[in-house]
């Protein structure tokens, strides 16, 4: 099945709890962290609910 790279680019220092613990769910640690995942419906959800952290990279 096709992957997806995801990157953290904004820090998750004031951001509700349940988009925390999204970041957590998709692998996301540290800021700059890349990682790569399945592109499946569940995924692309979880990075629409953290967009404004995360960039998709091609």
């Amino acid at each position: 099945m096709a992957t997806i790279k995801i990157k953290q680019v904004k820090s998750r220092i004031g951001a509700p709890v349940d988009q925390k613990k999204t970041l957590i769910s998709l692998g996301l640690h540290k800021i700059s962290q890349v990682v790569e995942v399945e592109d499946t419906p569940s995924v692309r959800g979880m990075i629409r609910k953290v967009h404004h952290l995360v960039s998709v990279v091609e």
